[in-house]
């Protein structure tokens, strides 16, 4: 699996650390820092975290299938922060 957050998207509305603090986590009071590879234990949470994002900064590849990891895009968009 394999996170990427836009950034410039992203406005820091923190829903994706509240919801998967393992992965995301504000630094500061605006800057996002997260996990570009967490691996599959947080999957349910990192699930919620992706869509629960208001401005949809957060993409999750290979979300949806945990075995292909060629799966395209659990389109998980969790407002980055």
């Amino acid at each position: 699996m394999r996170l990427v957050v836009d950034l410039n998207r992203c406005q820091g509305y923190a829903q994706c650390a509240f919801l998967a603090p393992d992965v995301f986590a504000l630094y500061g009071e605006e800057s996002l820092v997260y996990d570009p590879h967490p691996g599959e234990e947080p999957r349910e949470r990192l699930a919620r975290a992706v869509a629960a994002c208001p401005v949809q900064a957060i993409t999750a590849e290979g979300l949806d299938d945990p075995g292909d990891p060629s799966a395209g895009a659990g389109r998980g968009t969790s407002r980055g922060g």
